[in-house]
């Protein structure tokens, strides 16, 4: 495990699944971490970790979460974007749609994957990147899919959504790569989140967790990994 003591982290979307996991993993490797989310104040989070109630649509609430890192903590070394959106509503008048084609989707989705998604990464990371400057070190993440292992990922709104995503962290990269922050992208597996397990048991198919083709991965996984290159994009200088 990367030794974060002294790293102050902020983490998205962290009221449960992937932003939970990866709160956990960064807060157990040492650093200080701020978890944002609609129900954060609910979530199974270590007690060192510090909840900071945010829906990530409302711009003013955003402004506000940095403001009172910048404010408690006076740096920030990392953010973790996981807010995301568009999952809500799979299943509409009895029907499972999320395969279906583009044109019998709601557009719902839109909303939900672009505006609560990826306009909430790029909102996030535009205040964040004010408070690494004066440092000159800190490092973005966002989550996106696994775009290398399928052609098309099966919905036409998570498909632009997850590649916007990818475009954006490679557009955040080049206009921050001489400022000594860096920006990543990370697709995790097939993860074993609140949502995937009910999901096996909504299908009936509750056994199948602990098959060959479900899900391995821990969202503390997630966090582990990313533990990593914050401990390397932060490194302060010797």
């Amino acid at each position: 495990m990367a030794d974060l003591k002294g790293r102050i982290a902020l983490v998205t979307g962290a009221s449960r699944g992937v932003g939970r996991g990866v709160a956990l993993g960064l807060a157990h490797a040492g650093a200080t971490v701020y978890a944002t989310g609609r129900t954060i104040a609910d979530a199974e989070l270590d007690s060192s970790i510090t909840k900071l109630t945010c829906d990530h649509n409302d711009d003013q609430a955003v402004a506000t979460v940095f403001q009172q890192i910048d404010e408690q903590a006076g740096q920030l070394d990392v953010l973790v974007n996981v807010a995301w959106g568009g999952y809500e509503c799979m299943v509409e008048d009895g029907r499972f749609t999320w395969m279906a084609p583009f044109w019998e989707q709601s557009l719902h989705q839109w909303d939900g994957m672009f505006t609560a998604g990826v306009r909430a990464h790029l909102a996030a990371s535009r205040l964040a990147v004010p408070l690494m400057l004066p440092q000159g070190r800190g490092l973005i993440v966002s989550t996106t899919a696994n775009l290398a292992a399928l052609p098309y990922l099966p919905n036409i709104f998570y498909d632009l959504s997850k590649h916007t995503i990818s475009r954006l962290v490679w557009a955040m990269a080049h206009e921050l790569r001489d400022r000594g922050i860096a920006v990543l992208a990370v697709a995790p597996g097939f993860m074993r989140t609140e949502r995937v397990t009910e999901a096996f048991r909504r299908a009936g198919a509750i056994a199948a967790l602990d098959g060959p083709g479900g899900p391995k991965e821990t969202p503390v996984y997630l966090g582990r990994a990313i533990a990593s290159p914050v401990c390397r994009a932060t490194a302060r200088p010797s």
